[in-house]
């Protein structure tokens, strides 16, 4: 893609999903692992932040989506405080994507779908797993693992009522890319509420 192009992609954009979707597409055929992996900062009931490595599993113009154990950390965060900044870095691309926004809980249907996508074992794991809670050993982990695998050896596994997803509804959305000595391209969409027309602004690096 040639500078010029770039420059057309980013600044001349008004719809900011169409831009993260574009960009996405390119990390998938750059990045090494997880093109879709994203910083998610959450805060604890004493305000204190709290960030951790999650996979992007869906988006779209009502928002980002990822799944988790409700009862884990994050699920516990998101239910008290329900707002979230997202970060994604592709560093092959010198580029990242900042998010901030309200988060809103899925649809059991839509928690139902993608949970039966995931490969069995994976199934399993979301019944063996106290997430976030302690853990005397690893082999307390594989009995428990174990455990379910026979309890759901036939059959469906039923996705486990404390796992479900969550979507971040974006208020702000920034495209940085990188450029020589630190001068660097910022460019930020931002609105009101969802439902709200998007506003840009380009920013100092």
């Amino acid at each position: 893609m040639t500078q010029e192009a770039e420059e057309h992609d980013i600044f001349d954009s008004d719809e900011p999903f169409r831009l993260f979707g574009d960009w996405l597409a390119e990390a998938e055929k750059t990045e090494p692992n997880d093109p879709n992996a994203m910083a998610l900062a959450t805060v604890d009931e004493t305000g204190l932040p709290d960030v951790r490595m999650v996979l992007l599993k869906g988006v779209d113009a009502t928002g980002f989506v990822f799944y988790t154990n409700l009862e884990s950390a994050k699920g516990v965060e998101l239910a008290a405080t329900p707002k979230a900044a997202l970060c994604f870095h592709w560093k092959s691309l010198r580029r990242q994507v900042r998010v901030r926004g309200p988060v809103v809980a899925v649809t059991a249907e839509e928690a139902d779908a993608y949970y039966d996508s995931r490969a069995r074992q994976s199934r399993i794991g979301a019944w063996a797993s106290k997430q976030s809670r302690p853990l005397e050993s690893r082999f307390h982990l594989e009995k428990e693992v174990a455990r379910y695998a026979a309890k759901y050896g036939i059959g469906k596994v039923p996705r486990p009522p404390h796992w479900s997803g969550f979507r971040v509804v974006p208020q702000s959305i920034e495209f940085w890319r990188d450029r020589p000595f630190r001068l660097h391209d910022r460019l930020v969409f931002s609105r009101a509420h969802d439902e709200a027309p998007w506003q840009t602004v380009r920013l100092f690096p």
